[in-house]
């Protein structure tokens, strides 16, 4: 019998290399987006470290960046639905689900436009 036969038709087979399944650190991501696509720029900014590097960059349709923000609201009640809520600290929105990086200070080696 045919494997493809018993898979659910919204599944599918992904292939993960090791060097890509040991991850890469963020704590940083800067977001532009023109008319057809969103960049997310994922960097690493630690203490003693002027200017953080970019480790990877992730370029999407703005249809695609939605899907991933409500996939990330889904899977963000069902972990604090488990473990809690996560506490922001001083660094919350005030209001709404985006915020200004500028309000957080210089991130080093840049320079405002």
């Amino acid at each position: 019998m045919d494997n493809k036969q018993n898979q659910p038709q919204n599944q599918i087979s992904l292939e993960l290399k090791p060097e890509i399944a040991k991850g890469t650190y963020s704590n940083l991501a800067i977001i532009s987006h023109s008319h057809s696509e969103f960049v997310i720029d994922f960097a690493t900014a630690l203490p003693g470290i002027t200017k953080p590097e970019i480790g990877s960059r992730i370029i999407m349709t703005p249809e695609h960046a939605k899907r991933l923000m409500n996939a990330l609201v889904d899977n963000i009640g069902r972990y604090e639905a488990q473990f809690g809520p996560i506490d922001l600290g001083g660094n919350a929105p005030k209001t709404g689900g985006t915020f200004n990086l500028a309000d957080f200070g210089p991130l080093g080696g840049g320079s405002k436009s």
